[in-house]
């Protein structure tokens, strides 16, 4: 993206107090934007927003839980009273719980589908009656994954609820297009964050089975969520962008 080219706009990202989330505020703050971050734990969220704060970036924390309804109108209230409008909504936050199949409780799936689904569903909603009230248009994004697109051991219920956030985007574009609302997905595969470096093997395992040679970086994904968000992709809707290094096309599993 070229410098600025966010100036004057106004984003909301959840689940961003690290990897992939803070990353894309991080780009959006450097690119002009006033960023809103969202993170369930709090200390995490101010922490990310100070972070892009002292590189001169526009950003303040708001932590909550992006899957409450409640939260979710309040944050957006919040963004309104504090800069006026709204311009983009990064639905990032969800969950992933492993479990295999014939064991996975209803607690853990009800969870999942309460976040991944839920969450990004009524923060979409939310958003979308914000950009029609002010006119004009908006850009919605939600993050999806490669376990929407290719089976993986002991993530049913969280492929699943993958797969429909792409359904979703694309059901969108038949009732917001008339108010120049955009829809997108971002489908990340293996990335490098700081959740999954704590496993030691990661890097390694992707990298090998990655045609590319390495698990993405989270700039991979912010490069890809960036564009789609951007004035450059304002006639792109109801679309995946999948950003996997090539793993979809061969798609070795990891265990």
């Amino acid at each position: 993206m070229e410098e600025k080219s966010f100036d004057g706009k106004v984003a909301i990202v959840t689940g961003a107090g690290q990897g992939i989330g803070f990353e894309i505020c991080r780009q959006l703050a450097n690119a002009g934007a006033a960023v809103i971050l969202n993170d369930i734990d709090e200390t995490l969220a101010h922490q990310a927003a100070e972070a892009i704060q002292q590189t001169g970036g526009k950003c303040i924390a708001c932590a909550g839980d992006s899957g409450n309804y409640g939260f979710i109108q309040e944050m957006l209230a919040l963004t309104v009273s504090r800069f006026g409008r709204l311009d983009i909504a990064i639905a990032n936050a969800g969950i992933t719980l492993f479990g295999d199949f014939l064991s996975y409780s209803q607690q853990a799936f009800m969870k999942v589908m309460e976040v991944n689904l839920g969450g990004t569903f009524f923060f979409a909603q939310a958003a979308a009656n914000q950009f029609k009230k002010q006119g004009g248009g908006g850009a919605i994004l939600f993050t999806s994954s490669v376990t929407g697109h290719q089976a993986h051991k002991q993530l049913a219920a969280y492929g699943m609820t993958k797969a429909a956030l792409e359904m979703l985007a694309k059901n969108l574009v038949i009732e917001l297009s008339p108010y120049k609302i955009t829809v997108n997905t971002v489908a990340p595969g293996a990335t490098a964050t700081e959740r999954t470096m704590n496993d030691p093997e990661y890097r390694t395992t992707w990298s090998k089975i990655t045609p590319m040679g390495r698990p993405a970086s989270t700039e991979d994904i912010a490069d890809a969520a960036l564009f789609l968000v951007s004035d450059k992709a304002k006639h792109i809707t109801g679309q995946t962008l999948i950003v996997d290094g090539g793993w979809t096309v061969v798609s070795p599993s990891p265990i």
